[in-house]
C-alpha cells in the first residue's frame, strides 16, 4: 500500500489485529521492509504491525538529493499521522535503529517504546571518507559495486552457506536499491550523533546486538546502554549485522518478551 506522507509516497504494509497495539519495523540501509519477514508471523499474533520502505528504498519514493536523519524521522511520524496511529512501539535495525533514536527526539509522542538493532548513537568522525567513497562507487558503478562487501557484514559465511536461498533474497534486495536513495541515507548515516541527547529519551529501550557484528560492534551498542539509563541490552550469540535473521528464534523471543512487558 501507499500513502502520502512529509513530501513523498511512502510504500508500507499493515497487518495482524486492528485494535492491537502497533509496532513499527524500519530497515537498515540498501534493505526494503521484507528485512522483517522473520519477524512478521511472532508479532502480528498480539500486535498490529506497520513496516514500511524508507525514502530512497524499495518501492518509496527516491529523491536525488542528501537526505538528514531528521527527514527520515519525519517520514516515519508522518506516516503515522497519515494512517491515524497516535504512537507505536518502533524498532529499527542498522540505519532504522538511528532513525529510531531521532524520531524518539524529535517527536517523542509518537514513541512507546524503542528496540534498536545493530546500530549506532555517534558514527566515527574518522569513518566519514568511508561513506563517502561508498556513495562515490555507487554514482560510478551501481549497486553491484557494493553488494558482496555489504554481504559479507551483513551475514556470516556459515550462515549464507548454509542457507542460499535467503542470502540470494538480500543480494537481490541490495541491487535493487535506488542509487539516489543509497546515497541520500550514506549522508543522513554519515552525519548522525545523538550521543549527547538520547540520554533525554524516557520509554523502555530494547537494544540487540549480534555478537560478531562486524558493521556496528557489539561496542557501539554499549555506548548506547551507558549513555541511556535503564536501557536493556541483549547480544546475540555468533550473529553478525542482520541479527533479526540470522538469530531469528533468540531475537523474536526476546522482542516478544520486551513487548509483553510494555503492555
Amino acid at each position: 500500500m501507499q500513502a502520502e506522507a512529509n513530501g513523498i509516497n511512502i510504500h508500507y504494509e499493515l497487518t495482524g489485529p486492528a485494535s492491537a497495539p502497533v509496532v513499527m519495523l524500519s530497515h537498515c540501509l540498501a534493505g526494503s521492509m521484507d528485512i522483517w519477514d522473520f519477524q512478521i508471523r511472532a508479532l502480528e499474533q498480539q500486535y498490529r504491525v506497520l513496516r514500511y520502505d524508507l525514502r530512497g528504498h524499495g518501492a518509496t519514493s527516491a529523491p536525488d538529493n542528501d537526505y538528514s536523519m531528521e527527514m527520515l524521522a519525519s517520514d516515519a511520524a508522518a506516516l503515522l499521522d497519515a494512517l491515524e496511529i497516535p504512537s507505536a512501539h518502533f524498532m529499527g535495525i542498522s540505519l532504522g535503529g538511528m532513525l529510531g533514536q531521532s524520531l524518539a527526539l524529535t517527536h517523542p509522542e509518537k514513541v512507546s517504546s524503542l528496540i534498536l538493532c545493530d546500530t549506532a548513537c555517534k558514527i566515527p568522525q574518522e569513518t566519514h571518507q568511508d561513506w563517502d567513497e561508498r556513495v562515490a562507487a555507487a554514482r560510478r558503478h551501481g549497486m553491484a559495486a557494493l553488494t558482496d562487501g555489504t554481504m559479507q557484514r551483513w551475514l556470516s559465511p556459515e550462515f549464507q552457506e548454509a542457507h542460499p536461498d535467503i542470502a540470494e533474497k538480500i543480494r537481490n534486495m541490495i541491487l535493487a536499491t535506488p542509487v539516489a536513495g543509497f546515497a541520500g541515507c550514506c549522508r543522513a548515516i554519515r552525519d548522525f550523533d545523538v550521543k549527547d541527547k538520547i540520554s533525554r529519551i524516557s520509554v523502555p529501550v530494547l537494544i540487540l546486538v549480534g555478537e560478531n557484528d562486524p558493521g556496528t560492534p557489539v561496542e557501539m551498542s554499549q555506548e548506547i546502554r551507558e549513555a541511556m539509563s535503564g536501557a536493556e541490552m541483549v547480544t546475540l550469540a555468533r550473529a553478525f549485522h542482520l541479527s533479526n535473521i540470522e538469530a531469528a528464534e533468540p531475537f523474536n523471543q526476546t522482542v516478544v518478551d520486551f513487548l509483553a512487558r510494555q503492555q
